[in-house]
Parts: C-alpha cells; structure tokens; sequence
C-alpha cells in the first residue's frame, strides 16, 4: 500500500470501479500495513486490474476523479 501506482501508464479508458475489499481477501502484505480496518475500497479499471486501494469509499472516488478518471460503484 506504500507503492505509487503510475495512472498516467495506465489510462485504457477513462471509467474505473469503485467496490468495498475485506481486509482478508488482500495480500499479507497489504494487510500488515493495513491496521486497525476491516475493509477497504478497490479501484479498478474495466479490465478488472486493481489500480489502487483507499481507506474509504469517499478516498478512492476523489482518487479516480484526480486522476482524471470517471468512478462508478460496484456492489
């Protein structure tokens, strides 16, 4: 969760989506760095790549939205 992801690399399109991740479905790794949380939120982009995790659902639609991207919920 400390590794910058490259979104200007990766703009296939200009939709991501936006799903709540529990916390044991990340990585060990991922998880260790992830105290005190039960869930996360995923942005993905349509070809199901995991572009970046946030906190919170409001963290990651703001992440999507800086990065010039347009998010969408999934449930």
């Amino acid at each position: 969760m400390t590794e910058a992801f490259d979104f200007e690399t990766s703009k296939d399109a200009s939709i991501v989506y936006v799903r709540s991740v529990e916390l044991a479905d990340l990585p060990v790794e991922m998880q260790e760095q992830a105290t005190g949380v039960e869930q996360l939120y995923a942005v993905h982009n349509e070809k199901g790549e995991r572009l970046a995790i946030a906190a919170d659902r409001d963290l990651a639609f703001t992440l999507a939205r800086q990065n010039d991207f347009t998010p969408h919920a999934v449930h």
